[in-house]
């Protein structure tokens, strides 16, 4: 409580000097005030209420509501969450390489990576943790898993883990080392001329990976490339430079950044000299393509140099400084937005000017600009990057999404794995028959239910009719319906058979290889890769699209 006390003292005078040093600028005069009378709050507060205020949850609260007005990438950190931020801008932590997410009251074992101190121990995709140093975790609320399974090289944790098959506890001793997460987690040759290299991250090591699995490639006949950059949210900016300056000539520029303070804007231009300047190359983007992935995206976009394949990008183009804080805490504050070669910034939303209810929107077409590629191509900015070539997203069956979000998909797949101790899925793997059927049946000892979008809508309709006392005129014709959806659900097992199979596989493959698995999936179902391998056929329609052409 002295502490406590001390401390505002100390703020007092602090911000006392802040209001006599800046009072003849408006702006800062107001920030003195408001700084004078929070502190002046929180002493009384901490004097005089009736129950013991917690300061660093006091604290904490106030700062994520002052942030909450601005975007969601300006964020706060404290020194217990240090080691997260680390992980997300480094793609290394200290702890036993296994990520943990509690699913349906139980802490289960989702991924591996591949040689961590969690492979090496024995541990498996699926495995339930049930105690944690000896102290039972087991339906216990508020457990952080993954910071009580991090902690400093050399030390060790000692688990007792529910396994399939197993009658008794796994007991398993982890040791805790360095763990590091792949960018590219795959990379291969498609068919004998076209190579792929599938980009998840920009963390600290994304444009080493990428240039290593590129000489690779070349190495093995690579001729043209399929760069696959969907679901990726982005990261450090200086990697996407790096990796665009593989493909295009030295001193080119590759994006600017612009902000308030005008020291910190800069331009980003190749310093090496690029790799490979003439392949033909297409990049793969959707709707998760974010930040980094749509500099990287946009720019070779602008440059025509590559053709890109998928959907419309996220939208952001905003960019992130770290600024260290006192305490050991940390603020990673959006400090600028970035623009592409064209001029465009590809920011989607407008978290500047906030609507009257705090809300925010994307920016309207009629604010968007027309920029132009190097060869004359229309862009336009603010709604993220339109692909050269775009594809509707096939839409997931109501079945096929709710085995995923219910795990049924994730535990026949660990039931699958336990059952098939010598199984070693080759290229191109695919379960038999006799299996789905298995599956089926073992679904039928599950308590899985499911609603359709059309029951949905059904249910809105009943709701609205009992509310206009409409219901009876309706009544019969409405479990006429409900009878013919629950016929055609019975169905559906069979119906869409094909797309259970597939996410059934990929769940399997990930069991034995972990996020290494894309390298044994099939591209015969991926529309977008299909598109690539279409394109590079036709080469003279991919350099028509370069051209401004169709």
């Amino acid at each position: 409580m002295k502490l406590l006390r001390r401390i505002s003292v100390i703020l007092l005078v602090l911000f006392g000097a802040a209001f006599v040093a800046f009072k003849s600028d408006d702006r800062y005069f107001e920030i003195a005030k408001n700084l004078d009378i929070f502190a002046t709050m929180f002493k009384e507060l901490n004097a005089y209420y009736v129950d013991d205020i917690n300061p660093n949850r006091a604290m904490r609260l106030s700062i994520e509501g002052m942030l909450k007005q601005l975007d969601p990438y300006t964020n706060f950190y404290p020194e217990d969450d240090i080691e997260d931020y680390m992980t997300m801008t480094t793609g290394k932590y200290n702890g036993i390489g296994a990520t943990v997410t509690p699913r349906n009251g139980k802490q289960l074992v989702v991924m591996i990576y591949e040689g961590s101190p969690a492979d090496k121990a024995g541990m498996k995709i699926g495995d339930e943790i049930i105690k944690i140093d000896g102290v039972d975790i087991v339906n216990r609320k508020g457990v952080d898993i993954g910071r009580l399974l991090k902690g400093q090289t050399g030390t060790t944790v000692k688990l007792a883990v529910k396994r399939y098959g197993q009658n008794s506890p796994v007991e398993l001793t982890v040791g805790r080392d360095i763990v590091k997460t792949l960018n590219v987690p795959h990379h291969g040759m498609i068919n004998d001329e076209v190579g792929y290299i599938q980009l998840n991250d920009f963390t600290a090591t994304a444009a080493k990976e990428v240039k290593t699995a590129f000489n690779d490639l070349k190495a093995q006949g690579m001729k043209q490339l399929v760069f696959d950059l969907r679901g990726n949210p982005g990261g450090l900016l200086n990697m996407s430079v790096e990796i665009c300056n593989m493909f295009l000539p030295k001193d080119a520029l590759i994006v600017e950044t612009r902000g308030k303070v005008a020291e910190w804007n800069r331009k980003y231009n190749g310093t090496e000299q690029p790799i490979d300047t003439d392949m033909p190359i297409v990049v793969l983007i959707n709707s998760q393509s974010a930040s980094a992935a749509e500099i990287v995206s946009g720019t070779l976009q602008d440059y025509d140099r590559a053709v890109l394949i998928g959907q419309k990008s996220f939208g952001k183009g905003l960019v992130q400084t770290t600024r260290d804080l006192s305490y050991n805490t940390k603020m990673k504050i959006t400090t600028a937005k970035y623009y592409i070669p064209s001029g465009r910034c590809i920011q989607a939303i407008d978290y500047t000017h906030r609507n009257a209810d705090g809300s925010v929107g994307k920016v309207p077409d009629s604010l968007k600009t027309a920029f132009k590629t190097k060869n004359g191509r229309t862009v336009y900015d603010g709604g993220g990057v339109d692909p050269d070539i775009k594809l509707e997203v096939n839409a997931m069956s109501s079945i096929a999404a709710n085995l995923l979000t219910k795990s049924m998909i994730f535990d026949y797949a660990t039931k699958y794995y336990f059952e098939h101790p010598n199984l070693k899925p080759e290229k191109n793997f695919s379960i038999q028959d006799s299996d789905y059927q298995d599956f089926i049946n073992w679904l039928k000892t599950k308590d899985f239910t499911y609603s359709t979008a059309t029951e949905k809508q059904l249910d809105n309709l009943e709701a609205s009719a009992k509310k206009d006392k409409s219901l009876d005129a309706i009544q019969e014709q409405i479990k006429l319906l409900r009878s013919k959806i629950d016929q055609s659900k019975q169905q559906d097992l069979i119906k869409f058979k094909s797309e259970i199979k597939e996410q059934l596989e990929a769940e399997i493959l990930s069991r034995y290889y972990y996020q290494k698995a894309m390298k044994f999936v099939s591209f015969e179902k991926d529309d977008e890769v299909q598109e690539a391998l279409k394109l590079f056929k036709d080469m003279p329609r991919y350099q028509s699209i370069l051209r401004g052409g169709k």
